[in-house]
């Protein structure tokens, strides 16, 4: 599998405020990252799975609504995940 327990535990203490924080706003976009970026690259080899192809457009929104909701809760918080996660925003 792609994302064990200990690739979960490295990314919320990489990027939450250690590695049992579940469940703030910046661990869970990170988490979606890194499962997008995933489904991405299967996509490119799969071009013809459309499950997993509306699955990616789901989590996409799931992302983008919860960096919206960071954008307007604390404007800093958001620029210095968009820029340590390398999104275009």
């Amino acid at each position: 599998m792609y994302l064990d327990q200990a690739k979960k535990v490295e990314i919320f203490s990489q990027y939450g405020k250690d590695a049992k924080d579940t469940g703030s706003v910046e661990s869970q976009v990170a988490l979606f990252t890194y499962r997008i970026q995933h489904l991405t690259e299967h996509l490119k080899q799969n071009h013809k799975d459309f499950g997993t192809a509306r699955a990616l457009t789901k989590m996409v929104g799931r992302r983008r609504k919860l960096l919206k909701y960071l954008y307007n809760k604390d404007i800093n918080r958001y620029r210095e995940l968009i820029k340590a996660l390398g999104l275009r925003k």
